[in-house]
């Protein structure tokens, strides 16, 4: 099979977008190592996916170094190598700039942003012999700032950022960076916020991707080298329009904002 003999490790992997990355990958062969911060939930993950002579699963807090680096030895001593490490984890946070909370900024930022990138340089040293690839779950929110979701896109956007300039320093190595920019997500996103204090923009009649195809982009992209994937497709030109015509974007958003007003945050 495509993937056989490789190793890739995915944080955030109880459920979602991360389960979906570990099955994709596990289904072409490869070992995988699924990493949450809650053991239990890790393990249910990994009897769900079945296949439990080429799966761990273990906590780690990726806001932990000691914990980053517990789980990147153990993947070693277990597997010999990695291949792929997919930095998944996140949350996210519906709340304006002006009254968010900062002690849930940081939690954020901690999360989405420090933690891919302590996960990187704890994975470097070890990657750097045989290279393979580092894969970031993004958003288009990196590319399009929302209302509401202003801090998480500043997460998101930071990812961006960190994923393309370390792609450039690493390639040297013979490790690739992908990001990775799923739109709309049908997730249990509601379940994984620091705090939901404000409405969704999100239109009633976009249902938004599965999860599933989230992963099949993530590993299309990776079997071709890519730096970038953006899913769906349709998402493309709406981030070039942005780029070329921000107010007209933003005019659109003005209008959402508009018809959410005092509608419940769900």
């Amino acid at each position: 099979m495509e993937m056989d003999g490789k190793v890739v490790v995915v944080t955030g992997a109880s459920m979602g977008i991360g389960e979906a990355i570990a099955k994709a990958f596990l289904e072409r062969g490869a070992r995988v190592v699924l990493l949450s911060r809650d053991a239990l939930r890790s393990e249910a993950a990994r009897q769900r996916l079945g296949s439990m002579d080429r799966t761990l699963a273990m906590s780690c807090d990726v806001r932990r170094r000691e914990q980053i680096d517990r789980a990147l030895a153990l993947t070693l001593h277990s597997f010999g190598r990695v291949d792929v490490w997919v930095n998944n984890a996140g949350v996210g946070i519906r709340d304006t700039v002006a009254d968010a909370d900062p002690a849930a900024l940081r939690e954020l930022f901690e999360t989405n942003l420090f933690g891919a990138i302590t996960c990187m340089q704890a994975l470097v040293p070890a990657m750097r012999e045989n290279g393979g690839t580092i894969i970031n779950i993004s958003s288009v929110a990196g590319h399009l700032p929302v209302p509401y979701m202003a801090i998480y896109s500043a997460s998101k956007f930071a990812m961006n950022a960190i994923g393309k300039g370390a792609r450039l320093e690493l390639r040297r190595n013979h490790i690739n960076v992908l990001t990775v920019c799923p739109g709309y997500v049908r997730t249990d996103f509601g379940e994984h916020v620091v705090a939901n204090r404000q409405g969704n923009l999100r239109p009633k009649q976009v249902k938004g991707v599965t999860a599933e195809r989230v992963a099949e982009a993530t590993y299309r992209g990776y079997r071709a080298g890519k730096r970038e994937v953006v899913v769906p497709w349709t998402m493309i030109p709406v981030i070039k329009l942005y780029q070329l015509f921000p107010g007209l974007v933003e005019w659109a958003m003005e209008m959402a904002m508009k018809n959410s007003a005092g509608s419940p945050s769900k």
